[in-house]
């Protein structure tokens, strides 16, 4: 039941656009959720106490009576049948059927004046059902707050053995208890399952609605429409979108629905839109972090290609030339945000880029020799690690022209494959070693993500999980 209802409760924003990642849960996760609830509530239950009993009453036969029950202790508490079921449009309503509790105390009597009798009995609360509806709501700050609407509480019948005493001893506990240990039981159990609910909140406060991914972003998972809610599963609308933090600006591109396919054999499922990936992306760009200096140092020495200029003259001899056997360094910077498509088993990754080239003096100024344009294209592997999104990309292909010569015209295709080289050897493991870090995924406090499944579909990917909330 927590599970559901920690889902159910992200709720809407205020304005209504497009979402970038979908969570669903199925019927199998609302069956996880209602396990937990159902441990939560029983455990509230078990706080139960029978007040003890005492007065005067008058016995046919036997005449006045003065009796006590005192020391009623619960000794158990079965909820064997339950069921939660969700509430199209609103939220959910708990069903607790067939419930039983055994208790045990003490009792005392008086009459005749002078004759007193004592011992225990047992007593045995059968066909206890509960129901409550559970509303959904959310703070001020976005975050989910649930708050029981209605519960009411019946216990079926009472039966009570007795240990010692005549059979009309038993009769008259029988009746004092059926006529104020039920009212008891009733007015007890419902606001221990209202307490059971609330609970719920502190941990629903955990919510990473505004998680930090590095020094640079964080994700937002606010909801941006009501839950979608039918009678097997329930869909949520998260913003999933990228900002840099502490500046909020809105990317030149926006969020387009898509539709997540039917499936039931995990608890959960999410769906990242393409929207996603393409935020942070611009993000970082304007951040003015995609961009890296490349030196010698940064070349495999197994390789027979150097940084020099002495290397790069074998292809354009006027480097070396003009500036013989120095060393270079290289700067490549993105012109625009890189540009990210979802296709059925397919990610791909669209970047425009400059190469500037430099030969390094003896008294370590850059003297510029050319800048190159570069459109490359890359392969996106994601995967799930733990709690984040991961990935890894693999080169693809690229096309250079020149931007601008300071050692005179050459061909560009010259350099190819110094370039792709390059690429191989040092941008794309520069590029992976961030993607390796991950960003966190939507979560609710010590979440874990279990047997998880990811599949590229069109415009986005699909994550199947089962989770366990860790205690």
């Amino acid at each position: 039941m927590f599970l559901c209802l920690a889902l159910l409760t992200l709720l809407p924003a205020t304005v209504s656009i497009s979402p970038g990642v979908k969570v669903e849960l199925t019927q199998k996760g609302i069956d996880y959720g209602r396990q937990l609830g159902i441990a939560s509530i029983q455990s509230k239950l078990k706080t139960i106490r029978i007040p003890d009993i005492s007065g005067t009453t008058n016995v046919p036969a036997v005449g006045k009576v003065k009796y006590s029950l005192s020391g009623l202790q619960l000794l158990d508490v079965g909820l064997p049948k339950s069921a939660l079921d969700l509430v199209t449009g609103s939220g959910v309503r708990l069903s607790i059927g067939d419930a039983y509790m055994k208790l045990r105390g003490n009792w005392k009597v008086k009459y005749l004046k002078f004759i007193t009798d004592h011992g225990s009995f047992d007593l045995n609360v059968n066909g206890l059902t509960i129901t409550t509806s559970i509303k959904i709501d959310s703070d001020d700050t976005g975050r989910p707050a649930v708050s029981t609407i209605s519960c009411s509480a019946s216990v079926g019948s009472l039966k009570i053995q007795c240990h010692g005493g005549d059979k009309w001893m038993c009769d008259l506990f029988k009746d004092l208890l059926e006529k104020f240990g039920r009212k008891s039981l009733e007015k007890q159990i419902c606001p221990l399952v209202q307490t059971a609910v609330s609970e719920l909140n502190p941990e629903l406060k955990t919510m990473n609605v505004l998680a930090k991914v590095d020094q640079y972003a964080e994700i937002e998972y606010s909801m941006v429409s009501s839950p979608v809610i039918s009678n097997t599963s329930l869909v949520l609308n998260l913003k999933g979108e990228f900002y840099n933090i502490g500046k909020h600006q809105e990317p030149p591109f926006t969020a387009t629905d898509f539709s997540m396919p039917t499936e039931a054999n995990n608890m959960m499922y999410m769906g990242i839109s393409a929207f996603t990936v393409n935020s942070a992306a611009f993000v970082y760009t304007t951040a003015g972090i995609l961009s890296l200096y490349i030196t010698d140092d940064m070349i495999p020495k197994s390789s027979p290609f150097r940084l020099t200029t002495k290397s790069f003259g074998i292809f354009v001899p006027q480097v070396e030339e003009k500036f013989p056997d120095l060393p270079m360094k290289l700067l490549v910077k993105a012109v625009k945000s890189p540009t990210v498509t979802f296709e059925p088993d397919n990610m791909t990754i669209q970047a425009a880029a400059t190469v500037t080239a430099y030969a390094i003096q003896p008294n370590a100024t850059l003297s510029p020799l050319f800048v190159l344009s570069l459109e490359s294209s890359v392969s996106g592997r994601v995967f799930v690690s733990g709690i984040k999104l991961a990935g890894e990309v693999t080169f693809h292909e690229m096309n250079m022209t020149l931007v601008t010569s300071y050692v005179g015209d050459f061909r560009v295709e010259s350099l190819d494959n110094i370039f792709k080289l390059v690429v191989k050897l040092v941008i794309i493991p520069n590029l992976n070693e961030r993607l390796a870090k991950g960003y966190p995924l939507p979560m609710i406090g010590k979440m874990k993500l279990v047997s998880s499944q990811l599949h590229i579909l069109k415009d986005y990917m699909l994550i199947g999980t089962d989770v366990q909330f860790m205690g």
